[in-house]
């Protein structure tokens, strides 16, 4: 457990240029937050090459689970021979799946839907459970510990990333019909 430090928050300007420059729309309740303050240990939204990284973080360690763990699910249809084939697979059902927006370190709220309430999910290649059944949810795990109290709030269902927690037998959750 660490204490949370927070550092001032970004201007609109700053935000609407993170927006533009990584093709994507913040919910309003993250705008909200990064407007008043954003975590010291958080993703900077100005330094282009760490958020680009940390976009393609969860692509890159699914990609990794399918050569190395053998990951494939049926409704993927046949497992290509070929690696590339592989890839470009994943590539398309990543790419149909809500985009994914750093926080801090490999926790990441989802894009989608735009408004707020959406719950953070911690991404480790295949590896995915909820850690916050929304921001504030989130931050309190965060920085209080993740079991500091029980999961008692419905958490939204975001397609794919969902999935990956529900198929990882995550039950410390009540999922809300998507």
């Amino acid at each position: 457990m660490t204490s949370v430090q927070w550092l001032e928050g970004y201007t609109q300007a700053e935000l609407d240029s993170a927006q533009r420059r990584f093709g994507l729309e913040f919910p309003p309740d993250l705008i909200a937050l990064l407007r008043e303050k954003r975590p010291a240990n958080g993703h900077d939204w100005t330094n282009d090459a760490g958020i680009r990284r940390a976009l393609a973080w969860p692509f890159e360690g699914l990609l990794f689970d399918v050569e190395q763990n053998h990951l494939w699910w049926p409704e993927w249809g046949t497992r290509p021979t070929n690696a590339n084939a592989r890839k470009e697979i994943l590539q398309s059902i990543v790419s149909h799946a809500p985009k994914l927006i750093p926080l801090i370190g490999h926790r990441y709220l989802p894009e989608e839907p735009r408004e707020q309430g959406n719950p953070v999910f911690s991404v480790y290649q295949a590896d995915v459970i909820y850690y916050g059944a929304n921001l504030t949810d989130y931050f309190e795990r965060e920085f209080l510990g993740y079991t500091h109290r029980p999961w008692s709030q419905p958490t939204k269902h975001i397609p794919f990333w969902s999935d990956l927690v529900e198929r990882n037998g995550d039950r410390n959750f009540v999922a809300s019909e998507p």
